[in-house]
């Protein structure tokens, strides 16, 4: 267990969760150790065990920080408008994406390995996040679509959160994936996470 304060204990877990962020930035998650993160952190990486057994727990944490923020935007979504139109809903939603583009980047990943080699009680405690954003959709939808049934919202719930999955692989692409999808003659046009997540909504929306 790890000694100090809990502000300390926080504050550690903090900088090793931005650290694994910094090298994500540049590197795939195959790629990341455990070594790699403790060289970006102040303190030595035998640490790090006292917060996270895995690098797979590490990114679980940045996962539920990703949540938690998409959260605050959901929240100011919710409670600092008092009416939406359908399009204004589907915009404001789709920049809350745009702004998330590290959880499209985490949600493109296999997170049944992530959340396999984690603890049950850091799973838990991610699971909260992610199941406070589906509440906050939901209330979102509640407020500003009235004439929606529990069903209606619930459809959706199942519709946009798995879209989210493959919003990164279609609006994130390499050189090296562009110059392939040209030489295999396939006439795909890219649109921004914005784009894509706004046709999403209005399509559900309207």
């Amino acid at each position: 267990m790890p000694k100090g304060s809990p502000e300390r204990t926080a504050a550690r877990k903090e900088e090793i969760i931005s650290a694994c962020e910094k090298l994500y930035q540049t590197m795939s998650f195959k790629d990341i150790t455990l070594k790699e993160i403790g060289n970006e952190t102040s303190f030595s990486r035998p640490t790090i065990y006292n917060y996270y057994q895995t690098k797979e727990e590490i990114f679980l944490a940045l996962y539920e920080r990703e949540y938690d923020r998409w959260n605050e935007e959901l929240k100011s979504i919710l409670y600092d408008n008092e009416k939406l139109a359908k399009e204004e809903l589907a915009e404001k939603l789709a920049i809350s994406i745009a702004n998330r583009e590290q959880l499209l980047k985490l949600l493109s990943m296999n997170n049944y390995d992530m959340e396999a080699n984690s603890r049950p009680e850091l799973l838990k405690s991610f699971k909260v996040a992610y199941g406070d954003s589906m509440k906050n959709v939901c209330r979102i939808l509640t407020k500003f679509c009235p004439e929606k049934s529990v069903q209606e919202i619930q459809n959706f719930i199942y519709i946009f959160f798995p879209f989210m999955f493959g919003i990164y692989p279609y609006t994130s692409v390499t050189d090296k994936q562009r110059k392939a999808m040209k030489e295999a003659n396939v006439d795909y046009v890219y649109q921004s996470i914005f784009e894509i997540t706004n046709n999403c909504l209005l399509k559900l929306l309207l």
